[in-house]
């Protein structure tokens, strides 16, 4: 059977052909990688040890990846990396959720590989410091799962209710719009958008444990992308003159969606999280790769003709803290 091409939007790649990521091998030079630096603790809280405070509040910044096997000092921040070497013309640089990985030709030296390391520390920091920050986003965005939760769902604030009366109509939720009648306390004017407050309501026993508000809350969720997914893909294939064939919703980590030859298409299915603008975005990146097979400047003109404003959206959605589950 003839191998289908699958493309892949991944959370952290940059957009279109990016020359961060892959570096020519630079020139020779004298190393200055501490290979063997320990990594200093976090600073103790202030007041707690006057005496070792300005030396601890001293210490580097510090950057490791769980697979480090070596260790850069870039200006004041030690940066331990995943090194891999492989069968590549080039040194290249990604970070990810688990930080830096550098790859390189099994024929570069270590001093060289050192150097190119301190001529991508702008980038390396600033990709470590966005990806650390996201991280604390979505730590803080984590769901704790009862009754009066709230989550993000199309990007507006929507409150689980247990509401145990009934089924639903076989598909275990329904959700509400009401308008609030009394003034709004601050705290509903911060959580609420406008007057109105959207609840989504669960049929589940008031005793319901976490985990079964959450399955619930995602086989809800689910069918939702499903059925919203669908929509958008019937919205837009048309005017990218594509056709595509089946729907499969993901779960992965990283990758908001994939295309193949043969017309099959994957999205997360956390992308309903999102507003319909940054779904939109992805459903069409994803169709295009019906018309283009590579992320080459057509493809990205294929994008931007349906999409013009896709790089912003390609912004919110990495940048934006998706609920933690």
């Amino acid at each position: 059977m003839q191998r289908l091409l699958q493309f892949t939007l991944d959370l952290f790649a940059p957009e279109p052909p990016q020359v961060e990521e892959e570096k020519p091998i630079p020139a020779l030079a004298e190393p200055h990688v501490a290979a063997t630096e320990k990594i200093a603790t976090p600073p103790a809280p202030v007041d707690s040890r006057p005496e070792q405070t300005l030396q601890q509040l001293l210490a580097p910044a510090t950057y490791r990846h769980p697979a480090a096997t070596r260790e850069a000092l870039l200006g004041e921040t030690v940066v331990g990396y995943q090194f891999r070497r492989g069968k590549r013309r080039t040194i290249g640089f990604s970070v990810g959720p688990e930080g830096l990985v550098v790859s390189a030709p099994k024929w570069v030296p270590l001093y060289e590989i050192d150097k190119a390391v301190l001529e991508k520390s702008s980038w390396i920091l600033k990709k470590l410091k966005e990806t650390r920050a996201r991280r604390d986003r979505m730590e803080s965005a984590r769901i704790e799962w009862k009754d009066g939760t709230t989550l993000p769902f199309l990007g507006e604030p929507v409150i689980v209710v247990i509401d145990p009366r009934h089924a639903f109509g076989g598909v275990g939720g329904e959700l509400k719009t009401a308008a609030v009648l009394s003034a709004p306390s601050d705290a509903q004017i911060d959580s609420l958008p406008g007057l109105a407050r959207t609840t989504l309501h669960i049929g589940l026993a008031h005793d319901a444990t976490a985990e079964q508000i959450r399955d619930s809350v995602q086989a809800w969720l689910m069918r939702q992308a499903k059925r919203v997914f669908t929509e958008r893909l019937d919205h837009f294939a048309p005017q990218l003159g594509v056709n595509w064939r089946k729907l499969s919703l993901s779960s992965a980590g990283t990758r908001w969606g994939s295309a193949s030859a043969d017309g099959s298409i994957r999205l997360n299915w956390r992308l309903i999280h999102f507003k319909q603008s940054v779904i939109d975005y992805v459903v069409v990146h994803e169709l295009s790769h019906l018309r283009v097979m590579d992320h080459s400047p057509r493809f990205w003109d294929t994008v931007r003709a349906v999409v013009p404003d896709y790089a912003a959206l390609r912004t919110q959605l990495t940048d934006e803290a998706m609920p933690r589950w």
